[in-house]
């Protein structure tokens, strides 16, 4: 046998580091969290007034732009192709950020087209979350390095960022010369192009978006580069003049979490949810919401006799726990009367809410405790009827494609669905 001695001061800070570092994990899991209840709610304006503008504007601290033009992208061949045709007829800049970008036939793709814009002389600027990005490496950027193009990784493991390894940038965004952007919650994958390993294509939507909302993702996504490599942007190539004819109310509402937990994207899903007055429309992939939102979402059936629809995803989920932890949050909603369907022809992933069919957010964010409290996240807050509408009638689309799920077959659920409810809960705020 062979002993070794320690030091009792070694010992002693050891078992020190040991209990910070578990008080740190548990609270993760089981720490307080912001609730979220809006003081004098009675007073809070009409959300198709100029006042209600005013107060998101101010509480999520985000300019609302007047201009803009939105284009609808609905699934991977549309988007990717879009965005591809973007980037090859970038003059000056091409400024991308991802949590997943994955070595991958449609990886490749944008690497190649990013590679002869880059030899062109565009500035080419990627930055990809350090764990969602984790399996594509350096080397596989090779040609656009080459090329004089810029690759970072946001919040890659070290020692002195251990106490926030949890924070990543589920950001998904691209930016052409200053004047096009594109924003949404697919990354580039192909489980959004093709599908992959006999799994069908995932549904997914992103948005085109030209006018003065331009600028504030290209600042989104400036917010991760200066964190990421140090670099504050600048110059006409990022943050040319913008002209655009199309009135709208837009609003860019980019989200990191505070000290205490609070976030812009939560406040902004907040807001909304309490002004609807007739419907409110979800479609997420992680359907987790806190009790703060759940009571919100019930008190607008309950209260106000408002049409709540939730879209998620059906037994093509590619996270199950997850999809188990949600099902067991359903049975509230379903007694105020809302309307659960899981969707039925594969991973649904877009993350879209429509609000009295006026108001209408595309984005990164989930239904989530990642996504409201950890992540950071973007999205875009428009308050235009046709965008709402179309956004509403492709889910209708796919309602057509899912299930609908009663009060009565939830309450009935057999325990081998159970069981993992029960796991999934411990790690709720982790999902």
């Amino acid at each position: 046998m062979i002993s070794v001695s320690v030091p009792t001061g070694y010992f002693v800070l050891a078992m020190i580091a040991l209990v910070f570092l578990t008080a740190f994990l548990l609270s993760g899991i089981f720490g307080p969290e912001p609730q979220y209840k809006i003081m004098n709610e009675g007073e809070l304006p009409a959300n198709d007034s100029p006042e209600f503008l005013k107060v998101m504007e101010s509480m999520v601290d985000a300019r609302v732009n007047q201009t803009g033009v939105f284009e609808v992208l609905k699934n991977g061949p549309c988007f990717y192709k879009a965005a591809l045709e973007a980037i090859g007829n970038a003059q000056r800049s091409i400024n991308l950020e991802a949590y997943i970008f994955h070595k991958s036939e449609i990886g490749r793709r944008y690497l190649e087209a990013m590679t002869e814009r880059a030899r062109a002389g565009v500035a080419v600027n990627v930055v990809l979350d350090g764990f969602g990005s984790v399996q594509t490496p350096r080397h596989f950027f090779q040609p656009l390095f080459d090329a004089g193009g810029r690759v970072r990784w946001y919040n890659q493991p070290a020692w002195y960022s251990l106490t926030r390894i949890d924070n990543r940038t589920h950001r998904e965004l691209m930016v052409i010369d200053g004047k096009v952007g594109f924003i949404g919650g697919a990354g580039i994958a192909d489980q959004w192009y093709k599908g992959v390993q006999r799994s069908p294509r995932w549904r997914d939507t992103m948005v085109r978006v030209e006018g003065e909302a331009v600028p504030n993702l290209q600042a989104t996504f400036a917010e991760n580069w200066l964190a990421s490599c140090g670099d504050l942007l600048n110059g006409d190539a990022y943050f040319p003049g913008i002209d655009s004819a199309s009135e709208t109310a837009a609003m860019v509402i980019n989200s990191t979490p505070t000290v205490g937990g609070s976030t812009r994207a939560r406040v902004l899903f907040q807001l909304l949810l309490a002004s609807a007055k007739r419907s409110i429309s979800i479609t997420t992939p992680y359907f987790l919401p806190d009790k703060s939102l759940m009571r919100e979402l019930c008190r607008a059936i309950e209260e106000r006799g408002v049409k709540i629809r939730v879209l998620v995803p059906g037994r093509k989920s590619d996270h199950l726990l997850t999809r188990s932890t949600s099902r067991r949050g359903y049975g509230p909603l379903l007694k105020a009367g809302a309307e659960v369907y899981e969707y039925q022809p594969s991973m649904i992933h877009a993350k879209i809410l429509c609000v009295d069919e006026r108001w209408a957010v595309v984005g990164s964010t989930n239904f989530d405790n990642r996504s409201f409290g950890i992540n950071d996240e973007v999205n875009l807050a428009v308050r235009d009827m046709d965008l709402a509408g179309h956004l509403e009638r492709d889910m209708t689309e796919d309602i057509k494609d899912s299930r609908s799920i009663s009060l009565e077959e939830w309450r009935k659920r057999p325990f081998t669905e159970r069981g993992p409810e029960l796991l999934g809960w411990i790690f709720e705020r982790q999902q």
